[in-house]
């Protein structure tokens, strides 16, 4: 017996039939499990942790582009105020 690391629900596992690597799903918050040890078993959540980081990124790249637009901007207005 396991509990859920998300929702902390009892999960009924037997230790002689899971392989590391196998995906488990939560039957309370139905979060993926991956198996990373047998004897004890014990999971870790699979979550949408790597696209949020991926999208976080991808968000970081925008507000550069955005900063360094304004920027541009900025300068092109100092020029427009020295003419």
């Amino acid at each position: 017996m396991i509990r859920c690391p998300d929702c902390g629900a009892e999960i009924d596992v037997d230790e002689d039939e899971v392989e590391e690597g196998e995906i488990l799903s939560c039957p309370e918050c139905e979060s993926e499990l991956e198996v990373t040890q047998t004897h004890p078993v014990h999971v870790n959540p699979i979550s949408d942790d790597l696209d949020d980081e991926e999208d976080e990124e991808s968000d970081d790249e925008v507000e550069e582009e955005d900063d360094e637009e304004e920027d541009d901007l900025d300068e092109d207005e100092e020029e427009e105020d020295e003419e």
